[in-house]
């Protein structure tokens, strides 16, 4: 017997053989099935956690542009230069990891920092734009962390997805089959040997 170019073992020992493959399969579905609510779970939990950082940075932007529109009309761009700070924003990522598949988790961020000599915000528009820019920033980086995490997590659900489906749909069925196949001849030859046996029973073993 061949199925798809592979040989199917025969026997008592291909029977045996057949099982454990067929336990080894059924079991490697059921983890991979596991694996794969644990991701499905992760992501959506990092697209809600994206959806709402997406609102606070768009709501945070808008108070923020409104306010800088406000302090420029007051204080002109030059004033709006002046407010800027010369130290810089930073944002660090941390990875995590879930079922071997890595992804951003949590983002540290730092503010920057006026200096003493540094002049600041002209008008309170401009300092309201400030707050408000730097309370948009941070919910921009973790909407971001959080799509590229549920971006990674769905592309791996969707590869245990397919290996479940190959091992449910097409390799388990077909070594079942197999097994069926084998413990049917086995059935058989069994049968017929006891036929041997009791007619050289009755025949005086002649």
């Amino acid at each position: 017997m061949s199925a798809h170019g592979r040989q199917v073992p025969t026997g008592r020992a291909g029977r045996l053989r057949l099982r454990r493959s067929l336990a080894t399969a059924l079991r490697g579905a059921d983890l991979l099935e596991r694996k794969l609510r644990l991701l499905l779970d992760r992501e959506h939990a990092e697209r809600r956690a994206a959806e709402e950082a997406d609102r606070i940075w768009r709501d945070r932007l808008a108070e923020a542009d409104a306010w800088l529109v406000r302090g420029v009309l007051l204080g002109g761009e030059r004033a709006l230069a002046d407010a800027v700070p010369v130290d810089r924003a930073f944002i660090d990522v941390e990875w995590d990891a879930l079922m071997g598949v890595r992804h951003p988790a949590t983002v540290a961020w730092t503010a920057p920092v006026r200096s003493p000599t540094e002049p600041t915000p002209s008008n309170t528009a401009l300092a309201h734009a400030e707050t408000a820019y730097l309370a948009a920033v941070p919910a921009a980086a973790e909407h971001a962390a959080h799509t590229a995490a549920a971006q990674l997590l769905a592309a791996e659900a969707e590869r245990t997805r397919q290996r479940v489906r190959a091992l449910r749909r097409h390799w388990i069925p077909r070594l079942e089959n197999q097994l069926s196949a084998v413990e049917l001849a086995l059935e058989e030859a069994e049968h017929e040997e006891a036929v041997r046996r009791r007619w050289a029973a009755t025949h005086g073993g002649g």
